[in-house]
């Protein structure tokens, strides 16, 4: 199903509800105003899920004045596969027709709250125009990602070709419902040194382990641990807005992953694993044994030789506090980057209405030219330099200087000395799995850590994810591939959770990446890597593009700047098994018709 993951099953509720005559005719309606064989259902039309972080409230709970009614347009007002924003006076929902049957949802993407009516309406679902994420249109579930959030439903019907929607206040306010999850029936004391599923990192890949086990069923103990100090936080976040504190990027709060059962250890750095007697050993002399492991412990920064490693002001940034800093020191001063990283490269762009200069020091000639090419890479450099940011590329650097141990000058091996009073790294990051060299997981020469399909090891009831590992990528024929994004560790998470619970699932998403500079967003899906030509549509200067990269006549990854919803019906056609042509692309080039996505819909061949 066009990337997603699973499709949504039929569930059968019954349940009594208390309410006046009209109100009872109203919910008897399915979405295109026929009687419905889920008439019996919740007043908001979701089956089993909670509409907020906390339980749902009890049915007896939910009262008329609860809820909102309006009638919203003609029933001949919309076309098939058209999408609508409608008000309904207490809030917005999104009006859906398809197949001549209306549904209604959350009109916002939980995750960065996207418009989705600008998205991608396609086979049951809708993609999310800036950062891929899919939705069921039916049940309002997430069923592709970044995200842990679904979408709440409001219930439809068909008065006299007048279509109107009737939802409850509450979720038109919070516009996101977390599915429902078991708790656990296990009786284990919390000082208990065992777990039967024991996930190492908080990162998305560990987080959507969890919580997949409980929203699947899974009633026994869960423990999360994890090196930080604060709960699962949104990371890519810290190098665009790096005066942000933890409690603003928490993704989960302590007492939401109390309220379902999963057990989180802060400041638990594991530093060995012992897969024969299942136990995992911890910084703190403390040990852990489990049932089944999933190891998703993320990216460790390079190390970077360079002399005067004991100055201060000098950070990779790695936690909110770095970020902080980083902020803090730069005011009024002299900001250095090293590295042309997208995390590097977006902390600059994130410097420059705050710091007195900021340069950028780079080993290539071209930023991103291995990622976007060289023409997209060279309109992004102008970019910086036109917000008066210096660039020093094809350079390294020699020499860290301080004076009374805070950092004061940045020495190139071009003999270039640069004015600096705080330093960031961005020179890239590889697996952080040197704790389990001598565990018997099997790891390649670079570190990373091989998996199969369900995210397993070498080792039996042994799973890892997110940024450590190598993965079957369906898009290149199962050959194992590691692709570091966000958006992958999701589902990482998920695969690895079902695979635990004998369920085993393939990975059926599109790679999905986004940055953002100076207010400019860059989207970017598919995988890339090893392409041999970039057919540019649009202007790349004037940063109003789409990039087509493509292996000999297949389209294999899409970037783009000011285009949406391009990239995520791109990310849809190849999720979808489907293939686009260079020669079409190369065709519409020709024709000057950039942004047309049109020929999407139905070019593709299987």
């Amino acid at each position: 199903m066009g990337g997603c993951l699973s499709k949504s099953k039929p569930v059968e509720v019954k349940v009594e509800l208390t309410l006046l005559e009209k109100e009872k005719e109203a919910d008897v309606m399915s979405p295109n105003g026929k009687a419905s064989p889920l008439s019996e259902c919740r007043p908001n039309g979701a089956l089993g899920h909670c509409s907020d972080e906390d339980s749902a409230a009890p049915l007896s709970l939910y009262k008329p004045r609860d809820y909102v009614e309006a009638s919203v347009c003609h029933v001949k007002d919309m076309e098939n596969g058209q999408m609508r924003e409608v008000d309904l006076g207490s809030g917005r929902a999104l009006l859906i027709k398809e197949h001549g049957e209306f549904s209604a949802i959350g009109h916002k993407c939980p995750h960065y709250g996207a418009p989705l009516v600008k998205g991608v309406l396609s086979k049951g679902h809708v993609r999310c125009p800036w950062h891929g994420a899919c939705f069921n249109i039916a049940t309002g579930d997430i069923e592709d990602f970044p995200g842990l959030d679904s979408l709440p439903t409001f219930q439809v019907r068909v008065e006299k070709d007048k279509v109107i929607i009737r939802a409850n206040k509450q979720d038109l306010q919070s516009q996101k419902r977390s599915k429902a999850m078991a708790r656990c029936s296990a009786v284990i004391n919390s000082s208990t040194g065992f777990s039967h599923i024991l996930i190492v990192g908080s990162g998305p890949a560990g987080l959507v382990c969890a919580e997949t086990l409980r929203q699947e069923g899974f009633t026994d103990r869960i423990v999360m641990c994890t090196m930080d100090k604060y709960p699962p936080y949104d990371r890519p976040k810290l190098s665009k807005s790096l005066e942000s504190t933890a409690e603003q990027l928490r993704l989960r709060s302590i007492d939401f992953l109390q309220a379902h059962d999963i057990e989180l250890l802060t400041e638990k750095e594991a530093v060995a694993v012992d897969v024969k007697t299942k136990a995992v050993t911890f910084q703190d002399g403390s040990r852990m044994e489990y049932r089944k492991l999933f190891i998703a412990t993320g990216s460790k920064p390079k190390p970077m030789n360079y002399k005067g490693q004991d100055v201060r002001n000098v950070f990779h940034l790695r936690t909110p506090e770095d970020a902080n800093n980083v902020a803090r020191l730069a005011n009024n001063k002299n900001a250095v980057i090293v590295g042309t990283s997208f995390v590097g490269m977006e902390v600059a762009a994130a410097l420059t209405d705050k710091a007195h200069s900021v340069s950028i020091i780079g080993i290539e000639a071209v930023p991103f030219r291995k990622a976007l090419g060289e023409k997209v890479g060279k309109a992004i450099m102008k970019l910086f330099e036109t917000n008066r940011v210096k660039f020093y590329m094809l350079n390294e650097v020699s020499e860290m200087v301080g004076h009374h141990g805070q950092l004061k000058e940045v020495v190139l091996k071009s003999g270039k000395v640069l004015r600096a009073d705080v330093c960031v790294i961005g020179t890239g990051s590889g697996p952080a799995t040197g704790f389990l060299k001598q565990s018997g997981v099997h790891m390649d020469s670079k570190g990373f850590v091989p998996v199969n399909k369900a995210m397993q090891t070498n080792i039996d009831g042994v799973y890892a994810g997110g940024d450590i590992v190598t993965f079957p990528f369906p898009g290149r024929s199962n050959k194992k591939v590691n692709i570091p994004h966000w958006q992958m560790a999701h589902v990482h998470g998920r695969v690895a959770a079902l695979g635990m619970m004998g369920r085993p699932t393939e990975i059926k998403t599109v790679p999905y990446f986004w940055s953002a500079m100076f207010g400019k967003s860059l989207r970017y899906a598919g995988y890339g890597e090893g392409f041999d030509d970039v057919v540019i549509q649009g202007d790349v200067d004037e940063l109003k593009f789409v990039a087509f990269y493509t292996r000999s006549e297949e389209v294999v990854a899409v970037a783009s700047m000011n285009y949406d919803p391009i990239v995520s019906r791109v990310a849809e056609v190849l999720g979808s098994g489907k293939t686009i042509r260079k020669r079409d692309v190369e065709l519409l080039t020709r024709q000057r018709k950039t942004g047309d996505m049109s020929w999407l819909i139905d070019k593709g061949s299987q």
